[in-house]
């Protein structure tokens, strides 16, 4: 199992661009599918300090936790992610949170999206594109590939390949919680 998700977004003007460059590359954009995630707080540890996020995601009927644990480089979003599915249905991610928040977790804040995911090989690795509509932030770009500690520097290398492949700049390492939190802050 890779543990790793080795990671990069960007912001856009406009996804057609990147999404011509991807179908270059042999990638199908999806349908667009509409994402909400709930990011929760730690009772005892400030996750914002710690690098670290806990979210329940919704798609359609889908939901699942998703733990993110901190970033461990400083040019990419690589960290270790633990995911678990949930019971489908609205009711299930609404007893996922009454479970949460009765431990003490604190919902922090929603982001919604509307995702279209793409997958792709380049440089003989898998790879997962989502070009992303975010509700008060904008378009972006995410690239990402699945590593574990073996391979870690490999997949950075290609990353980086694809990256300058598909002509995106201006990397942004902070997730769409951070960036709606302080466009919050600003307001």
């Amino acid at each position: 199992m890779k543990e790793y998700e080795v990671e990069n977004k960007f912001p856009v003007l406009a996804l057609e661009p990147v999404e011509q460059r991807l179908r270059a590359l042999g990638a199908t954009p999806e349908p667009g599918v509409r994402q909400l995630d709930r990011y929760y707080e730690h009772p005892a540890r400030d996750f914002a300090q710690t690098d670290e996020a806990l979210r329940i995601r919704c798609v359609g009927d889908e939901n699942r936790f998703t733990y993110k644990g901190p970033k461990i480089d400083a040019t990419t979003k690589t960290r270790r992610e633990i995911e678990l599915p949930l019971a489908p249905g609205a009711d299930a991610a609404a007893t996922a949170g009454a479970l949460l928040e009765a431990l003490g977790f604190r919902l922090v804040a929603e982001v919604a999206k509307l995702r279209r995911n793409a997958t792709f090989e380049w440089q003989g690795r898998a790879f997962h594109a989502a070009l992303d509509d975010v509700d008060g932030l904008g378009f972006f770009v995410e690239l990402e590939t699945a590593a574990d500690e073996t391979d870690l520097e490999e997949a950075r290398a290609a990353l980086a390949s694809l990256v300058a492949q598909l002509e995106l700049a201006r990397p942004e390492r902070r997730s769409y919680l951070e960036l709606l939190l302080h466009r919050l802050e600003l307001e």
